[in-house]
């Protein structure tokens, strides 16, 4: 079964980056998008990104134009550029293996541990 490890969290200022990877321990799998989600303390795990096989990519209204979603596909990596980081977005983050198209995708790996991410205001 597929893992992901998720890395790049720390500790950064308000007003920072930090860029996070999700790496898939094998190739050659079958998925139609790659999502970042987040989840805050005593909050639901929330959407943040997608990106699709094809390239395309989607982003929560309250990332937009922060955060950019890229990937290296011979490195099985997708990565989370943050920008302009808020204290708002402190959280757990963590990738999955997404199925579906258009504005309908469910995840299809199982959770990693995730990475931490915390905005210092």
């Amino acid at each position: 079964q597929v893992q992901l490890v998720e890395s790049g969290g720390g500790l950064v200022q308000a007003g920072g980056s930090l860029r996070l990877s999700c790496v898939a321990s094998a190739s050659r799998l079958s998925f139609d998008a790659v999502g970042w989600y987040r989840q805050a303390p005593g909050k639901q795990r929330e959407y943040v990104a997608l990106i699709t096989s094809s390239g395309s990519t989607n982003y929560a209204n309250s990332v937009k134009g922060r955060f950019t979603i890229s990937r290296d596909n011979a490195k099985n990596t997708v990565f989370l550029q943050m920008s302009s980081l808020k204290s708002e977005d402190t959280a757990v983050y963590y990738c999955n293996l997404l199925r579906g198209s258009g504005g309908s995708y469910y995840s299809t790996s199982p959770w990693g541990q995730g990475t931490q991410v915390t905005v210092s205001s």
